[in-house]
């Protein structure tokens, strides 16, 4: 089973919500990104969002590390924390009560609220659903080798996304292990573990542990 943006996010736990309106496949947001944010950017509250720049707006109960280096397009929900040395390179949605950690880059990208990027991370052309956590060193890695277009497979079916650039699509509570590589073109299920040190590509079940390409068993 390829699956859905209805069976991998919450879309109450995101600003974006609207982002998603009409598509099918999670992959399918990553070119919107950036115009979506210029769109949405101007209607949010005042009142309540910072506008340090033309392309970025801030929410006022954000705490942001001087060291940080933020780009737009950019918009950062309430109550999240971006520390030193991370660095944000434009085309992010960053929700309520994430971390964005000391060096992480994101780049082009939606986080649902509560999701944790803390150390060391790269996120780029990648979606992560609420209360996702990413563990220490632990990367999308967004081009093939070859750097041919990104195909989403598993077992019994495949999906041409026709994208040059494509990371993760990662489910609502899901936890990825210390230093795993998510190879272009994962989809992770709801509720699902990886273990740490994993090489993880195609997709993997909701509700299992990944110990390893031909090792992954049912949560009990």
């Amino acid at each position: 089973m390829i699956y859905k943006i209805s069976d991998l996010y919450d879309l109450n736990e995101t600003i974006a919500a609207e982002l998603f309106d009409g598509k099918t496949y999670p992959w399918e947001v990553l070119a919107d990104i950036g115009d979506f944010i210029l769109k949405l950017g101007p209607t949010l509250p005042a009142e309540e969002f910072e506008h340090p720049a033309e392309d970025i707006w801030i929410h006022k109960s954000v705490s942001v590390a001087k060291t940080a280096t933020l780009t737009g397009p950019l918009i950062i929900d309430a109550d999240t924390e971006v520390r030193p040395g991370a660095f944000v390179r434009g085309k992010a949605i960053v929700g309520k009560n994430c971390v964005v950690g000391n060096s992480t880059e994101l780049k082009n990208v939606v986080l649902f609220n509560t999701v944790q990027v803390p150390h060391y991370n790269y996120v780029g052309d990648s979606v992560l659903g609420t209360h996702s956590h990413m563990g220490a060193g632990s990367i999308t890695s967004n081009v093939k080798s070859d750097k041919t277009l990104v195909v989403v497979k598993d077992e019994e079916e495949q999906i041409e996304t026709g994208l040059k650039k494509f990371g993760a699509m990662i489910g609502d509570y899901v936890e990825v292990g210390c230093n795993s590589v998510l190879n272009p073109g994962t989809v992770i299920g709801r509720n699902t573990n990886i273990y740490p040190l994993s090489s993880v590509r195609g997709v993997i079940p909701s509700n299992s542990i990944f110990k390893g390409r031909n090792d992954i068993i049912d949560k009990k």
